[in-house]
């Protein structure tokens, strides 16, 4: 084999592949030449070497080795890239070129090994169409089997379901508009394309019947062309069927919280904001789980809060029953912690690609789950959870075939019981005892012939033999054929010897063939009940994460939340349960929250910078998304009215991706919230407007609070360091304000980080500043400064709000103004303050544009 020819090989693979990292094996290594070679080596954190050096022009070279590869690209597959496998076939020639092709194409969205992916993290691959006026959506999760789809109506309950369960690829059918595809691509790593038939409704639908068998009769047409779609997509990527897949899930988003991107990132839902990691998250805080599966399902609960109360209710009920008996808890949980993760060996089973430990390891979970169902043998509420088919059948085959400890490697035997097949339990016999059955052979021959030297041999050319010495030849049987005559002796063979020759020499290696074929047959019978698998790993799964939230709820003394279907929220001394779980000797003020849309629909919250604020807006949404999980909260109590949606505006940074500055963020992210807020959401805003001038922050700040309690009049929380946002409580009767209370002592400040009503005096910034490290020259410098900024301008010239128009707050009574300076006259907002904007024409609105042109001009001159 020359390279030139090994190289003519790889580079036609490459050509049916050239989106893709091609690993091409050559031996115990896995290759990469060119391009490919140069992208991944930086990747892998591997040596960048070369093929030829000596050439010219030498070809980039990178390899990895074959026992350690699925690391390898899971790692490609996470950084966006598609990978190639192409494997040697067939038996290695004596001359000439091994047969080599590509088995599979690994992607973000469809993995090469599960074994190789986070345990917790879910790897959805998503498919979206439209057709008419509707879209359908099908999120498949290849290394679990599951298939769930949906028809949608807005390109807006498109992307807030990619959000929610947050696909690594995506497949985009024709006629989806490029906004849609471009915001979505955003979110994945990967966009791939699958032939245009895929997307033919009749393709699509023979597809989905040959995978899952029956389609349910009441899945719209858009829904099946989408699952037809993504399970072609992901066959041909593994190079074979997907026989994990059983069934097609069909679901409404209308029945889960709507979570949109920014709000999943500022309360820190599944990562952190710095740094982006689990470690930290809420998700993280409540995840006591004991499976995998377990810590999957808890995920999706996270990301999907309820919105039926009696859904919720239930949830409820088994959390409550398990943090009141804890005996049962802590029994389920040891149960649990004996289970392995199910879904993913299944997968692995049913791909034909798992190996006896993964059969071990299931038949151990197998095992455990009759204690699962002895632990909440008293606990009738979670009948509904309670798995009915422990599958004990399949143990029973697993327990008959399977050792106790099998060994990694497939093709040295020590795989299977010898007892359980009478034939592999001869060549067992046969391989093990061969030595002594040949002694015992021996010893029988002496006494038969009365030849006491009488010896069995073996060397290459005869194999076994009989060794006579000359001086008993005489006594030699019929019997003995002779092979072959030395100078002081000579050699027989018998039936009976060449008998046990054949059996001894080859049972070692027929017995490694019959245990794998015995194997495979073990795995097949598995793989056929891998539907029955799934049902029962769902189950479990779904007490695991139940027995999680009892299990935080008791350590962190959380309490059961009233949800109902009223506008309430009425958290009573409410904890932010992240940054309490972070504090070490300091304790976590608490505080009380109160909404409705009645009396009291917006808090405007002012205090200075690290007071609090964000932690109480914070902490609020949070308790409102884990009681419609149907967790425990972190409070002393908790009445929640269900919320269709949540939304935050905390914090913002440049988003230099997108060209966009902080202020065009926060502009955006605040449109957004306007646009699709309801009367049932829950808002939570923070310090908008800052990003420009004063008095474009100001108006801007001012408008959105109007537009929330006016329009949309929803539930809201509104933190701003504008204290003259406090005056809209003055025009507004369900605005409310409230401070963060702290208190100055010699010059210094300490928070409190106690809410209270009224709103607060001032910022103090400067004292801020201080407490983080300016210079003191620096500090005395701006206390300078400030005194004579407020001695120059009046404070009723400083109450900005006063350029607001009729729509603003009214002028302020003299006896709430210090005496400092008497505002003039001011002939524009005289005239404003008796317009109803309401009764004019837009002719006469526009001849009131120029009076106040012509009074301003005259106020100016």
């Amino acid at each position: 084999m020359t390279a030139t020819s090994m190289m003519d090989q790889y580079h036609s693979l490459k050509a049916s592949v050239p989106d893709a990292i091609l690993l091409f094996r050559m031996g115990d290594f896995y290759e990469m030449f060119h391009d490919d070679a140069v992208i991944a080596a930086p990747i892998l954190d591997i040596a960048l070497t070369a093929r030829n050096k000596h050439d010219p022009e030498p070809i980039p070279m990178a390899g990895v080795p074959h026992h350690s590869v699925a690391n390898y690209i899971e790692r490609l597959t996470e950084a966006g890239h598609r990978v190639a496998i192409a494997e040697q076939v067939g038996e290695v020639p004596k001359k000439g070129l091994v047969e080599r092709r590509i088995v599979r194409v690994v992607t973000p969205g469809v993995t090469y090994d599960p074994r190789a992916l986070p345990a917790q993290q879910r790897t959805w691959l998503v498919a979206v169409a439209r057709h008419e006026q509707a879209y359908g959506v099908a999120f498949l999760e290849v290394s679990t089997g599951d298939l769930r789809v949906a028809e949608l109506s807005q390109d807006a309950h498109v992307l807030a379901e990619v959000e929610r369960l947050e696909p690594r690829e995506a497949l985009f059918g024709p006629g989806v508009p490029s906004s849609v595809v471009r915001a979505v691509s955003r979110q994945v790593r990967l966009v791939s394309e699958v032939d245009a038939e895929a997307w033919e409704p009749q393709a699509a639908t023979d597809e989905l019947a040959a995978t899952v068998g029956v389609v349910p009769v009441d899945l719209g047409t858009v829904a099946r062309v989408c699952a037809g779609a993504v399970l072609r997509y992901a066959r041909e990527q593994l190079g074979g069927d997907l026989s994990n897949v059983h069934g097609v899930e069909a679901y409404t988003p209308h029945a889960f919280m709507v979570i949109d991107e920014a709000t999943r990132r500022n309360l820190e839902l599944a990562r952190t904001l710095i740094g982006q990691r689990r470690r930290g998250s809420l998700l993280d805080l409540i995840d006591k789980t004991q499976t995998p599966m377990g810590a999957r399902t808890l995920g999706d609960w996270v990301a999907s809060p309820l919105l039926a109360t009696t859904d919720i209710e239930a949830r409820q009920g088994c959390v409550a029953a398990l943090v009141t008996e804890a005996p049962a808890r802590r029994d389920l949980r040891a149960a649990l912690s004996e289970i392995v993760d199910i879904p993913r060996i299944g997968a692995r089973i049913s791909q034909a690609t798992a190996h006896a430990r993964d059969l071990a390891a299931l038949l151990r979970s197998l095992q455990a789950a009759p204690k699962v169902l002895q632990a909440i043998a008293g606990l009738a509420v979670l009948d509904s959870h309670r798995p009915t088919d422990l599958v004990d059948d399949v143990t029973q085959d697993l327990a008959t075939w399977l050792v106790d400890d099998p060994p990694q490697s497939m093709t040295e035997g020590g795989m299977i019981r010898p007892e359980a097949d009478p034939e592999l339990a001869e060549l067992h016999r046969l391989a093990l005892d061969g030595v002594s059955i040949i002694a015992k052979l021996e010893a029988e021959e002496q006494e038969k012939t009365g030849i006491p030297s009488l010896k069995i041999k073996r060397n290459r050319v005869f194999g076994y033999f009989l060794e006579v010495t000359s001086a008993h030849l005489h006594k030699v049987p019929d019997r003995f054929l002779r092979k072959q005559t030395l100078s002081n002796c000579e050699r027989y063979i018998t039936p009976e010897l060449k008998e046990l020759e054949e059996k001894v020499l080859g049972a070692d290696e027929r017995r490694r063939a019959l245990e794998y074929e015995r194997f495979v047959e073990l795995r097949q019978r598995v793989s056929a009940e891998s539907a029955r698998l799934l049902t029962l790993a769902r189950a479990l799964a779904g007490l695991d994460a139940l027995a999680s939230l009892a299990e935080v709820a008791a350590m962190r003394r959380w309490v059961q939340p009233t949800v109902d279907a009223s506008q309430q929220l009425d958290i009573r001394a409410g904890r932010h349960p992240m940054v309490e779980a972070a504090l070490d000797e300091e304790r976590f003020v608490p505080n009380d929250v109160r909404l409705d849309p009645e009396h009291r629909s917006l808090i405007v919250l002012t205090g200075p910078n690290m007071s609090g604020k964000s932690t109480v807006l914070r902490q609020t949404a949070i308790i409102a998304v884990l009681a419609q999980m149907g967790s425990f909260v972190p409070a002393d109590g908790a009445h929640i009215g269900v919320c269709d949606r949540v939304f935050t505006r905390v914090g913002a940074a440049d988003d230099l991706r997108r060209g966009q500055s902080t202020f065009m963020v926060e502009m955006s992210e605040t449109a957004s919230i306007l646009q699709h807020a309801t009367d049932r959401s829950l808002v939570v805003l923070d310090e908008i407007g800052r990003g420009t001038s004063t008095y474009d922050g100001l108006a801007i700040a001012w408008a959105v609070a109007e537009d929330l309690v006016d329009r949309v009049q929803c539930r809201a929380l509104f933190a701003t360091h504008y204290h003259e946002l406090c005056e809209l409580a003055e025009v507004r009767g369900t605005v409310a304000n409230q401070s963060v209370a702290v208190t100055e002592v010699d010059g210094q400040i300490l928070f409190l980080r106690r809410l209270k009503a009224g709103g607060a005096s001032r910022s103090y910034g400067i004292q801020c500043a201080r407490i983080a490290g300016l210079p003191g020259p620096v500090i005395d410098r701006a206390n300078a400064l400030l005194s004579q900024f407020e001695e120059r301008q009046p404070l009723a010239e400083r109450r900005q709000l006063t350029l607001f128009a009729a729509g603003g707050p009214p002028p302020t009574s003299e006896s709430a103004v210090p005496e400092v300076a008497k505002p003039e006259p001011d002939p524009v907002r005289d005239r404003l303050a008796g317009v109803d904007p309401d009764d004019l024409s837009p002719r006469q609105a526009m001849e009131l544009v120029y009076e106040l042109r012509g009074l301003l001009s005259g106020k100016v001159s």
